[in-house]
């Protein structure tokens, strides 16, 4: 007999960067500073993230181009290296993501590519936690989601390779 599931999770939705509570506004900030690191030649879109370590630290990521698209590095994964890096072993409390684009103005958020969405996951799942993700483009409406787990559902877990 079938089953006929449903999944679905609560978000904030926030008019500008500016109704947002303090906290979340300066990580937002933070990922922002961070898209003048992009190295973007190629396609000139930029992305900026930030994550807030339980210990009150903000480490910054940005994107990656190399003319070998493959071989690119996201933001998101460039500054969950860095928090492996520097903090090993300290949980994320939250990660903000920002874009700009260089041809045209980004009015809306935009949401981590399938290989982020998995490492984000990953993360949570090692550190037993959730970390709050906050999505904006260059200006424009905020998300709040309240798990990576929300921007992948059902995560391929290393449980499965033992």
């Amino acid at each position: 007999m079938n089953k006929k599931i449903t999944y679905s999770f609560e978000y904030e939705w926030y008019p500008t960067e500016k109704d947002l509570p303090a906290e979340d506004r300066a990580l937002l900030q933070a990922a922002r500073q961070a898209l003048k690191t992009a190295y973007a030649p190629y396609s000139r879109f930029r992305v900026g993230a930030a994550v807030l370590l339980e210990d009150g630290r903000i480490i910054t990521g940005s994107n990656q181009e190399n003319a070998a698209y493959p071989m690119c590095l996201c933001a998101e994964r460039v500054a969950l290296a860095a928090v492996e890096s520097e903090a090993p072993n300290t949980r994320v409390i939250a990660m903000a993501i920002t874009v700009s684009n260089e041809k045209t103005s980004v009015q809306q958020p935009a949401a981590p590519c399938g290989a982020c969405r998995q490492v984000i996951s990953e993360k949570e799942q090692r550190q037993h936690a959730a970390m709050k993700i906050i999505l904006q483009g260059e200006t424009g409406p905020v998300l709040l989601l309240p798990s990576g787990r929300n921007l992948l559902p059902f995560p391929f877990g290393g449980e499965l390779l033992s």
